[in-house]
């Protein structure tokens, strides 16, 4: 018998049974998956093993592994290539001005990211690259002028020129970095993981910096490669450049991505749930509507042209600049608290480390760096600025050991207690330290700067991850779609970075004055003051979800 092209279609059942079949064929496994879809209808990732966080937390190891070793030979490197002091506050202040202003379009455009890589990673890979071109820049800039140029005046001018641009290069996609891979984070855990990732970065940055100290601590020039390359500091490059790229090849392979091809996450989970029960793509039965969402809230396309409607209106939804600052501007209360919180942490903890290594010469040593270069007190300043570096590894060290004591004090003091506590021993700390500069005290309390480190780097992002499924549940009472709103992940740790690079902003302006008048002394003690203050925010202003 002969079937005409309407008998043939008869005989195929329904699309709806299609789908059924289909839906019947998943194996008991994945229906399990497609059980972690929340009554909200948003997607909950599944449980992360504990070596994919810690891959996803190498970044941060690198990251800071490169801030330490900037920390320790950035003034060197300046001062050897000429860089007069009048252009000292230019270089620090450039970078944090591009930050504040860019941070939250990035943010943004990260939330609305197309790439079939994922939404994040693309811009981590980005500024990763960024980061070491400013690293090779300003430590290796005065080496390749010279190879080129030979004109004495001629050669320092482009070295000075080479050196700051890799000094802003460096700085600006080190600060900017931390959002995306927050966001990153947050995209790809669910909330328990969340947590455990949020205290391995912790973890690792502390140990990232402690390391990074060492490094320049050595004295590479005595070493193997310290006589095959022209100078320390490209030894020095060569043992960053391949820590980072090492972490960061680990973080950019620890999680995959899922594309952000449609408007809703939950069809993009669908689509990769039934992917090995089909002969044809599933983007082509969703679209020919063989595949149709349950109550759970997943919406998929019924007609042919409704995932080009659908992409359409994602393009209308994205922001452009004077949207963002209105979503800025009009977030929720609570947002604006945190960030105003993270603000006073920021320029507490930064007033204090930007002149630490200074204070510990000058005030503790009593020594002098505008003495001769052959004096006593000269040599009494550098060993008191070596002395600051061993604090500030001792900070790392600390703040690596209290970001695995988060994990067990969180169910007994919540993040309020955290946070309160960070703030308040802190304030303690520098405040002791401004009124009793003892080198032995002194380096006993830089373990207190390790605890307010680690609070910043977690405590925060902890508090946006809890309004986040604050959010969704209350999209559950309001049947709403969950993720249907303007405001993503990425913008709200891009804003809640942005106050690292204004707390840099308002300390490269105001603080510089402050100690050419009243000396060094003034930073701890306007550390433990802007630290008292941040207390009394974080307990009285901060909202938390119980």
């Amino acid at each position: 018998m002969t079937l005409t092209k309407e008998g043939f279609h008869g005989a195929l059942p329904p699309p709806s049974e299609v789908a059924k079949a289909l839906m019947d064929s998943i194996t008991e496994e994945e229906d399990d998956l497609l059980q972690s879809v929340t009554r909200t209808g948003a997607v909950v990732p599944k449980q992360r093993a504990m070596g994919r966080l810690v891959m996803h937390s190498m970044a941060m190891f690198g990251r800071e592994f490169c801030y330490a070793v900037e920390a320790a030979f950035v003034t060197p490197v300046l001062l050897s290539v000429g860089l007069p002091k009048n252009l000292y506050s230019l270089v620090w202040l450039i970078s944090p001005i591009l930050g504040f202003v860019l941070q939250p379009v990035v943010g943004s455009a990260s939330d609305h990211c197309t790439c079939s890589w994922g939404r994040r990673r693309p811009y981590i890979l980005g500024l990763g690259i960024i980061m070491l071109l400013g690293m090779a820049l300003y430590l290796n800039g005065d080496v390749m002028i010279s190879a080129v140029v030979g004109e004495r005046d001629i050669r320092r001018t482009w070295a000075i020129v080479i050196t700051m641009l890799g000094v802003v290069l460096f700085d600006f996609a080190a600060d900017f970095i931390d959002g995306p891979i927050k966001a990153y984070l947050f995209d790809v855990c669910s909330h328990q993981d969340k947590e455990k990732g949020l205290h391995y970065h912790a973890l690792l940055t502390g140990l990232g910096g402690a390391l990074g100290y060492l490094t320049g601590a050595m004295d590479w020039g005595q070493a193997v490669l310290g006589f095959s390359l022209a100078s320390e500091f490209q030894v020095i490059f060569f043992f960053a450049a391949l820590v980072f790229l090492s972490c960061l090849t680990l973080h950019l392979r620890s999680i995959p991505e899922v594309p952000l091809r449609y408007e809703n996450e939950e069809t993009t989970f669908l689509l990769e749930v039934t992917k090995s029960y089909k002969y044809s793509s599933t983007e082509e039965e969703i679209k020919n509507g063989y595949l149709k969402p349950k109550r759970t809230g997943m919406k998929a396309a019924a007609k042919p042209g409704k995932c080009a409607v659908m992409s359409r209106t994602e393009d209308e939804r994205r922001m452009t600049l004077k949207s963002l600052l209105k979503t800025l501007l009009s977030m929720p209360s609570h947002y604006r608290y945190l960030c105003v919180s993270h603000l006073f942490g920021w320029m507490a903890f930064l007033s204090n480390m930007l002149f630490f290594t200074d204070f510990m010469g000058q005030v503790v040593y009593q020594g002098n760096p505008y003495a001769p270069h052959n004096s006593t007190l000269y040599l009494t300043y550098k060993t008191g600025v070596e002395m600051g570096c061993w604090g500030l590894c001792i900070n790392a060290i600390s703040s690596s050991v209290y970001s695995y004591l988060q994990k067990i004090l969180l169910p007994y003091v919540g993040l309020k207690g955290l946070y309160f506590i960070g703030y308040l021993l802190f304030g303690l700390g520098t405040g002791l330290i401004g009124l009793f500069p003892n080198v032995y005290s002194t380096l006993a309390l830089c373990s207190l700067f390790g605890v307010m480190s680690s609070t910043l780097y977690t405590v925060p992002f902890h508090l946006i991850a809890e309004y986040h499924r604050e959010e969704e549940s209350l999209k559950l009472r309001d049947r709403e779609q969950a993720g249907d709103h303007g405001r993503g992940k990425g913008i709200d740790c891009a804003a809640l970075t942005c106050m690292v690079q204004l707390a840099q902003i308002i300390l490269g302006v105001g603080l510089g004055l402050l100690v050419s008048v009243a000396g060094s002394a003034v930073t701890v003690i306007s550390a433990s003051m802007v630290a008292l203050i941040g207390c009394c925010f974080v307990a009285f202003c901060v909202r938390y979800v119980e």
